[in-house]
């Protein structure tokens, strides 16, 4: 009632097993590997996007006017905030430089500010000389500046604002501020981010 297998046909049978496997391993590395060339490709395509948005665009016009080495970096994560943007970069949040507008009375200031700081009103209103002085609303931070809350540049505004440097910015070597993107960001050292913004340096922080 039993059937001997020949040891040739065994053998055989392992050998076509074994190329099974292989063949199918092969198969499944090949599948992998195109998937990620899919989701490199993904990645590109957004970051090309990124960089071809209008206000991401206008802020790397004015970094290349006066710096041709300078360059809007797009980043994986979101730099929508400070400490958001220190996690991305891998650095300290004072290293992050938040671009505050502020209304005061019929006119408008950019304040610069550390990431670690907090903008002082008092400090602002004292070198303004004006008492009628508050954040700006999303929809006048757009109309001045060109720029969304949360990718506020110090670069390539809409309209010329006097802009106030955060005298505590000096404590680092290289600073990162926004590009006209959550997730657009440049670097830059604080003598250079003060002549390209022709900024005054003041103690505006508490």
């Amino acid at each position: 009632f039993f059937t001997q297998t020949p040891p040739s046909a065994i053998l055989s049978g392992l050998v076509g097993s074994e190329m099974c496997i292989r063949d199918s391993s092969y198969a499944i590395s090949a599948w992998i590997l195109i998937k990620v060339i899919n989701i490199l490709q993904t990645i590109n395509s957004c970051m090309d996007d990124l960089l071809n948005n209008e206000p991401v665009r206008r802020a790397q016009e004015a970094l290349k006017r006066f710096d041709n080495s300078l360059n809007v970096q797009v980043l994986e994560k979101t730099a929508r905030t400070a400490q958001d943007a220190s996690l991305a970069l891998g650095c300290e949040v004072g290293a992050i430089v938040k671009s505050l507008l502020f209304r005061a009375e019929n006119s408008f200031v950019l304040c610069l500010v550390s990431g670690d700081k907090k903008c002082s009103l008092n400090k602002l209103k004292k070198i303004t000389q004006k008492n009628d002085l508050c954040m700006a609303s999303p929809e006048q931070v757009k109309t001045q500046t060109g720029y969304t809350i949360g990718g506020v540049s110090p670069v390539g505004l809409l309209n010329n604002v006097e802009i106030f440097m955060d005298n505590t910015l000096k404590r680092f070597e290289i600073l990162y501020a926004a590009a006209g993107h959550p997730n657009c960001i440049f670097e830059i050292n604080f003598k250079k981010l003060n002549e390209i913004t022709s900024s005054k340096v003041l103690e505006i922080t508490e």
